[in-house]
């Protein structure tokens, strides 16, 4: 095809081979992959190096990187596990963290580091889901209560930032009214659509079939899912949502129709990780880094950069006080690592900030450093967490 390139999309790629591999090799280096997906995206974009520039393939890719991002999160959500005192824990804690989110905002913008309380404080409420569920499994507190609690409280969170984030912040939606139909529109499409899901499913000849071809080269599964994510974005998109929002609710919807999957099909979620880290959503994060404004934020010495740590602790207080509420089931020390968890945020910062900065509500430079804030919260807070978990011994953690 005449006048594209597919240049970038060959310097991206390789790049998001080399990070993992190279974590490979060296162990030792206990650097999530996305974080040096970020950096070196940082590195080979305008800001830096300047070896390849943000265009019309890359942007592509990286949209839906970040929608099969937010799939994967929404499937994530167990509904079942959030019930009784566990949601009851959880929705306390959210309502305790959504209070401290808006105040240190408003803080914030007093101190003239921000422009839009709403926005960040929304950026600020959220956790990293899929960052924390692997720190858990690697502490053995998968299935304990202080993981559970902790697993229902992150997806608490991550839903109802996407949600408030559609809610008020919705690029076409002319006030939080129209949203709100728009919403509730949206809700009724969803839900009819996965009760139709959920009953054809139950066709005998149709379950014979899918399972004759889910593991063949149609891989029927793989695409059908790859189908529901695309059409909730493009629906949500119609309704003048946003595009993550139909990704999200399009995961958490598969999660609740998918019963049999361990019996049937347990190779499937396995694929779908394949696919999306293996393929989409590297091109997100290394894209995301490439877009980064890190000039204004290094540019001007120390004034620019003290942000960060501000909102590095933002965070920590926002999403990280909340967690007293569990000190009665797990104790001190489990509560001082839950909050830790918690307070885990990167990959809905991204996005945010890429739609923030977008929207006109964040100028590059903040939207920078909340993500520089967030890129430290995942180096720093899940480590400290493991060396509370495993009893205070930093060389076992290592």
């Amino acid at each position: 095809m005449p006048g594209i390139s597919l240049t970038s999309i060959l310097v991206v790629a390789a790049v998001a081979f080399v990070v993992p591999l190279g974590l490979g090799l060296f162990p030792s280096v206990r650097v999530p992959s996305v974080v040096l997906e970020i950096l070196a995206g940082v590195l080979i974009g305008p800001a830096v190096l300047g070896l390849v520039e943000v265009d019309l393939p890359l942007e592509v890719l990286a949209l839906v990187g970040l929608a099969f991002l937010l799939f994967l999160a929404g499937s994530e959500i167990d509904l079942e596990r959030l019930r009784g005192g566990r949601l009851r824990g959880a929705a306390a804690g959210f309502a305790l963290s959504s209070a401290l989110a808006l105040g240190a905002a408003l803080a914030l913008r007093a101190a003239g580091l921000i422009e839009a309380p709403l926005f960040v404080a929304i950026m600020l409420s959220a956790t990293a889901l899929g960052i924390v569920v692997p720190v858990l499994a690697d502490a053995g507190e998968l299935e304990s209560t202080l993981g559970q609690q902790v697993i229902a409280a992150a997806s608490i969170a991550d839903f109802a930032a996407v949600i408030l984030l559609s809610l008020f912040f919705s690029g076409e939606a002319e006030s939080v009214g129209s949203t709100l139909l728009l919403l509730g529109g949206f809700v009724l499409l969803v839900a009819a659509v996965g009760v139709a899901l959920a009953g054809v499913g139950r066709i005998g000849p149709l379950r014979s079939t899918l399972r004759r071809l889910q593991d063949s080269s149609a891989q029927i599964r793989v695409r059908g899912a790859f189908l529901l994510l695309v059409g909730f974005a493009v629906l949500a998109q119609f309704l003048g949502l946003e595009v993550i929002l139909g990704a999200f609710i399009a995961g958490a919807v598969l999660r609740l129709i998918d019963h049999d999957g361990a019996m049937t099909h347990p190779q499937f979620r396995g694929k779908l990780e394949a696919v999306g880290f293996g393929v989409f959503i590297p091109f997100f994060f290394v894209t995301s880094g490439m877009e980064l404004d890190l000039g204004a934020v290094f540019g001007g010495g120390a004034a620019s950069l003290a942000p960060v740590p501000v909102f590095l602790f933002a965070l920590l207080l926002v999403r990280g006080l909340p967690a007293i509420l569990y000190r009665s089931s797990v104790g001190a020390r489990g509560a001082a690592a839950a909050g830790l968890l918690q307070a885990t945020s990167l990959p809905f910062l991204v996005a945010a900030a890429d739609i923030g900065v977008e929207l006109g509500e964040l100028r590059p430079a903040t939207g920078a450093a909340l993500v520089l804030a967030g890129l430290l919260s995942v180096l720093l807070f899940p480590l400290i967490a493991l060396v509370l978990l495993r009893g205070g011994d930093p060389a076992e953690t290592g």
